[in-house]
């Protein structure tokens, strides 16, 4: 059932009722990496999303909780261990959810390796071609200048967390009933770090970050596929402990060409040409990556017929070795005749054999014996009789 003023969880994860966990926990992602409020600061519409999204994950990501979701609503998974997001603390939530994830989030890892980060670029057909630098820009979480990402101010000291005496984490009891355990997780107050900070850095106030926009350019190599990453090493955020920084995952679309059809490394390109030029024979121009390229089209060409232009495709990501552009043919009829071209035509009809192609004479030869009463029904009219 619903209840006032919840959204649907699979509304919330942009997700259908029928997402594998993989498909959640990406989602999850997704909405925590734009919505989080270190991305948007001073916005508490992006805050409320952020808390939302994490307690759409909560219930989704456990297959129980899911289940109860599933079959009853949001009244369904009322106090069984579903938190009160709403009134968390941000950074508390963001370390419950570091753990589920085994130390990753926004797109990549979290913790010792520092965090990944993602983002999209588009590319043409003929930069995949011939491969092609793409400048990018973007906004990363990086260290305070100010307190070099301490969070306190400069000269100050911190003090022992009195939440978990100093060692970074806490016991809770989990279950309901009879089913009950005990776990070990990250202390909500001091996030592991086991120490509190006395005065926060008057520039970061305390996050220890501040928001930095970065200008790189990236080499996109020949061949790379649609959906395929580069890695900018080193060019994500830093972790929580100060380790190394995570990296930078570029994915590429490769944006639809106008004629050009890619089928792994050979291109399709479809041309239309008269039945003038089909029944005898043209040179004709047709697209290219590299341009227009003139080919033959022998006399009696088919409608569909394809012809292979050697070396006129994608290079391989592995090798040097080339695909072939692929050109297939359509043959057009024309829709209106002028009094002199049906002429010439009805002349050219009194004198065509219609049995040329062995296709043709056999579906005739079949027509006419449907026809004739012996392809009807099973037999001839005399088997009938």
């Amino acid at each position: 059932m619903p209840v006032a003023g919840k959204r649907d969880y699979y509304e919330v994860l942009g997700v259908k009722r029928e997402a594998g966990a993989d498909e959640i926990r990406k989602a999850y992602r997704q909405a925590a990496l734009k919505y989080h409020p270190d991305r948007n600061p001073g916005n508490p519409e992006a805050e409320a999303r952020f808390k939302e999204a994490a307690e759409a994950y909560e219930v989704l990501s456990d297959p129980e909780k899911r289940q109860r979701y599933d079959r009853y609503g949001h009244r369904g998974v009322q106090g069984v261990g579903v938190h009160d997001f709403s009134g968390m603390n941000v950074q508390d939530i963001f370390s419950m959810f570091d753990d589920i994830f085994g130390g990753g989030m926004f797109g990549g890892r979290r913790g010792r390796d520092g965090v990944d980060l993602e983002m999209e670029i588009e590319v043409t057909l003929e930069q995949v071609a011939t491969g092609v630098e793409k400048t990018i820009e973007f906004d990363r979480q990086d260290y305070c200048e100010t307190c070099s990402g301490s969070g306190s101010e400069p000269g100050s000291k911190r003090r022992n967390c009195p939440t978990c005496g100093g060692y970074g984490q806490v016991e809770q009891t989990t279950g309901l009933g009879a089913f009950f355990g005990r776990v070990v997780t990250a202390c909500p107050s001091c996030r592991g770090k086991g120490t509190l900070i006395v005065s926060p850095c008057k520039k970061c106030r305390g996050t220890g970050r501040q928001t930095k926009h970065r200008v790189l350019t990236i080499r996109i190599p020949p061949g790379i596929n649609d959906g395929q990453g580069v890695r900018a090493a080193g060019e994500g955020e830093p972790s929580e402990n100060g380790g190394a920084r995570g990296d930078l995952h570029v994915y590429v679309r490769v944006k639809p060409h106008p004629f050009l059809e890619r089928h792994g490394q050979d291109l399709v390109c479809r041309v239309p040409i008269s039945f003038t030029q089909a029944a005898l024979g043209a040179k004709i121009e047709v697209p290219s990556l590299t341009g227009k390229v003139e080919m033959t089209i022998p006399p009696g060409t088919q409608h569909g017929q394809m012809f292979r232009l050697a070396g006129q495709g994608l290079p391989s990501l592995r090798s040097r070795n080339r695909g072939d552009e692929i050109v297939q043919v359509w043959v057009e009829v024309p829709r209106k005749l002028s009094a002199r071209q049906e002429e010439l035509l009805r002349e050219y009809a009194k004198t065509e054999d219609k049995s040329v192609l062995p296709e043709s004479k056999g579906f005739f030869e079949r027509l006419a014996q449907f026809f004739s009463g012996s392809g009807q029904d099973g037999g001839s009219k005399d088997e009938r009789s």
